[in-house]
């Protein structure tokens, strides 16, 4: 969260040294509505952190530089300066500040939009979950497309094979029924009494 320092300005507009980074500790009090000594006290409990996040105190030659390049008109021998990241930990840190608050929610609320809301076309972290992500994609169409159709294409099949099937067998039988044929008219040609059937039809006819 530290990283979101936009929140400052969202919140309060934040006002700058003309170096346009940093502020004193009387701008970081005025910003959050505090006294310099609350301010002061974070800093001495919290120094290291600070530190850690930007701050620094500048003297001698290198406060003179800042001044000078800064065109800031001061006397004082020291100046605490507090980057936007400092001043956002300051937020983090201030119990008796609305504003400080606000910057607190704002935060969390940034944070749990963030994890609640899909990204759109999110950049993958690797190879492997580019892959995983083709992979199910590519399934999702199977499922829903290719599949289906070789569903109805096996049972329409099916439905042309027993068709197939039962005309087979009647062909068969005519086959069957085909080859008899020759039997039974030899059986209707043969002769009868030793006379041939057409023999046999003349006698009945005289």
């Amino acid at each position: 969260m530290l990283d979101r320092t936009d929140v400052l300005d969202r919140v309060k507009a934040l006002s700058l040294l003309p170096d346009g980074m940093h502020v004193t500790t009387a701008m970081v009090a005025s910003y959050f509505s505090v006294t310099v000594e609350v301010i002061r006290a974070l800093v001495h409990d919290h120094r290291a952190e600070l530190e850690a996040s930007g701050y620094r105190v500048l003297t001698g030659t290198e406060l003179s530089d800042f001044k000078q390049l800064s065109g800031i008109q001061s006397r004082t021998r020291s100046l605490a300066l507090f980057p936007r990241r400092a001043v956002l930990y300051i937020a983090m840190l201030l119990r008796d500040s609305g504003v400080a608050r606000q910057v607190r929610v704002y935060l969390l609320d940034m944070e749990y939009l963030a994890r609640t809301q899909p990204v759109e076309n999110p950049a993958p972290a690797d190879t492997a979950s580019l892959d995983a992500r083709i992979d199910q994609r590519i399934t999702h169409i199977l499922g829903r497309t290719v599949v289906p159709l070789f569903n109805t294409l096996i049972e329409t099949s099916g439905e042309h094979r027993r068709e197939l099937t039962a005309l087979r067998a009647g062909v068969q039988r005519i086959e069957k029924r085909l080859q008899q044929h020759p039997t039974r008219l030899q059986r209707l040609e043969a002769p009868r009494d030793g006379r041939p059937l057409a023999g046999v039809m003349a006698a009945v006819l005289e």
